[in-house]
């Protein structure tokens, strides 16, 4: 099956048909842009030193400064976590249950025709989604994460607008997609997706949040 390449912030991501993704996206004001400046830095100084070692074939280096470049980006996803559980006054509460349900269509949307979902958490501010796509849709056509994810935030982003009565863009341009590399990590991404209520402090019991739905695999 043929790989796509798309190209995020920091670096070109290859997305496979069949795949199974743990992603998070936000609200565009979730959190300041400059909170998260020394990891982006860190991550283009990688990013430039890993293109400069594959254009000069050291495949060594490059695969020494691929590890660097997950360890720190995998850090950079912990303290963007923590700055969106401490996020205050959002431009719309996905919480609220009219927009949880438009946010639920939307990823549902696909289900059995692009995807298959397992795990849904709506928080405040952002969104986690674990699922794995299909190779091929009903035409045959291979299925991508990057058109998957243009569609369900296009579609949400439109229908929360509309119901908030605001205008403009409402994500984050960017999604921090993960590939899930076997069942303990599709397991560990869902246990983590289902009690991200809990850690925050908004619930104590998992079970009591609205915005979270676990589908049976």
């Amino acid at each position: 099956m043929e790989k796509k390449e798309y190209h995020r912030a920091n670096l070109p991501h290859y997305q496979q048909p069949g795949q199974a993704y743990f992603v998070t996206w936000s609200l565009k004001d979730a959190i300041p842009a400059k909170a998260m400046k020394d990891y982006s830095d860190q991550l283009t100084s990688l990013r430039l030193q890993i293109e400069t070692s594959t254009r000069d074939g050291n495949q060594k280096l490059c695969a020494e400064l691929n590890q660097q470049y997950y360890l720190v980006r995998k850090k950079m996803m912990k303290a963007y976590e923590g700055l969106l559980h401490l996020a205050s006054k959002p431009i719309v509460d996905l919480s609220a249950a009219e927009y949880v349900q438009i946010v639920i269509d939307a990823l549902t949307f696909w289900q059995d025709k692009k995807l298959c979902n397992y795990a849904i958490c709506v928080m405040p501010n952002h969104v986690h989604w674990v699922f794995r796509l299909l190779e091929k849709d009903a035409s045959d056509n291979p299925v991508y994460l990057e058109d998957v994810l243009k569609s369900v935030k296009q579609f949400s982003a439109t229908e929360i607008n509309k119901r908030a009565g605001i205008t403009g863009r409402l994500w984050h341009k960017e999604s921090w997609d993960t590939t899930i590399r076997d069942d303990r990590h599709l397991y560990a991404a869902i246990e983590y997706t289902q009690n991200n209520p809990v850690e925050a402090g908004l619930v104590t019991d998992c079970n009591d949040w609205k915005g979270t739905v676990v589908f049976e695999k």
